[in-house]
């Protein structure tokens, strides 16, 4: 089937995915809170017929739903899909669902969400004809601690033949990279004692997190320069005539190779250990949040997105974007094939994580756009299960990709 035949699935949903765009987007909710928006996406996926575990690994607002199709799928070799077994190649679309706290969905997750489940309800019109199956994944708190991380480490997207995520944004940009992250918290313990009649008796834990600060700014001169480490003071005592007994710091370290991640940790472990032994307080070295891994992106399925995208009716797709954050989703790239391209909501100029972005991701123009992008990854989808050359370019690349990389393991 042509891209006009998805187009065609895609119109006869748009009403509905219009519909779960809205409420989503009515009830903005922070990570692992998504109550509401979880279910409506369950609800919508139920209805066209996916059979769903909610809760799924032990997050009430996490979700598998899957989609079988009940002719023979395409030979295949290799791992499957985790869970139940499937007749030939599977893909999953990842619908994300959190919002931001004070200005709701500034991220346009609404949109995000809606246009992953969209595109696994028109892929499942096609299964009964093609086989193979087809998964959504309801992914909470990207915005934190991201699920997809736990997700990844319990096996959920081993043996996937690609997974697919298209992100709101001010243009259509290809899938590229991210940073692999690492929140690091330190916390310092010293003694209380009366600030200003007996400063000598007390530890002052805040000397311990200046101390850090001073030893990081330092090291900022001998790290890649690609690389980035920035942190607040979360918490610096409690009164100014009280030697603080306790301080935090938070960091973000960031570098666009995982490997280099664990050369950072030493170092920043290393400084705060120096800092703490100069102050005489002890020092607790923590994640705060979960690590995210750099995204890899596969170019042979990037590729196949995005000539789906050019003949659905994207005029141009832009280069990767030359700056960028960290994403949960660089883990799941670690256990499948996957891509995390960027799709334009609005017609003039906009900045994410802020009221005027959330307004966008319900606007007509926004709706247009998703239209487009739900047919381009159900057509993407449905190459990959058709196309065993497609595939094996894909599988290939990716396991070139992942040579020699530790795994967690998966029982």
């Amino acid at each position: 089937m042509n891209i006009e035949g998805y187009l065609e699935a895609v119109d006869r949903i748009m009403p509905s995915l219009a519909s779960l765009n809205e409420a989503v987007f009515a009830t903005p909710e922070l990570g692992f809170e998504e109550v509401e928006s979880s279910r409506a996406h369950v609800d919508a996926l139920r209805a066209a017929g996916f059979e769903v575990e909610y809760p799924y690994m032990g997050m009430p607002t996490a979700f598998r739903a899957e989609y079988r199709g009940s002719a023979p799928g395409p030979s295949v070799t290799g791992p499957s899909v985790t869970g139940p077994s499937v007749a030939g190649p599977s893909v999953a679309f990842l619908a994300e669902y959190d919002a931001l706290p004070g200005i709701g969905h500034g991220c346009a997750h609404n949109l995000l969400g809606t246009a992953s489940t969209g595109a696994g309800i028109a892929l499942s019109s096609r299964i009964d004809a093609i086989g193979g199956s087809v998964v959504v994944f309801g992914t909470p708190a990207e915005e934190t601690s991201g699920a997809k991380v736990a997700m990844a480490e319990g096996g959920a997207f081993d043996g996937l033949d690609a997974a697919v995520v298209a992100h709101p944004a001010e243009e259509h940009y290809r899938s590229g990279s991210s940073l692999a992250l690492s929140a690091m918290q330190f916390e310092f313990i010293g003694k209380a004692s009366h600030a200003g009649s007996s400063p000598e008796l007390g530890v002052n834990a805040l000397n311990g997190v200046i101390g850090l600060f001073n030893a990081v700014n330092a090291m900022r001169g001998h790290i890649r320069s690609d690389s980035r480490i920035h942190g607040i003071i979360s918490e610096g005592g409690v009164a100014a005539n009280i030697v603080p007994e306790r301080a935090v710091a938070r960091f973000y370290v960031r570098s666009p190779a995982k490997a280099y991640i664990a050369t950072l940790e030493t170092m920043m472990r290393a400084c705060a250990t120096s800092a703490a032994e100069a102050v005489g307080a002890e020092v607790r070295i923590t994640n705060y949040e979960a690590s995210y891994d750099d995204l890899l992106t596969n170019g042979a399925l990037s590729g196949a997105y995005e000539g789906n995208l050019l003949s659905a009716g994207v005029p141009r797709v832009m280069a990767p974007r030359s700056s960028f954050g960290s994403l949960d989703v660089g883990n799941v790239s670690y256990r499948c094939p996957a891509i995390h391209p960027y799709f334009k909501i609005s017609e003039t100029p906009i900045v994410a994580h802020t009221r005027e972005f959330a307004a966008a991701s319900v606007t007509p123009y926004a709706l247009s756009s998703l239209r487009l992008v739900v047919a381009a990854m159900a057509k993407t989808g449905a190459d990959v299960i058709e196309d065993s050359g497609l595939r094996a370019s894909i599988r290939n690349e990716f396991e070139e990709a992942t040579k020699g990389l530790v795994k967690a393991a998966h029982a």
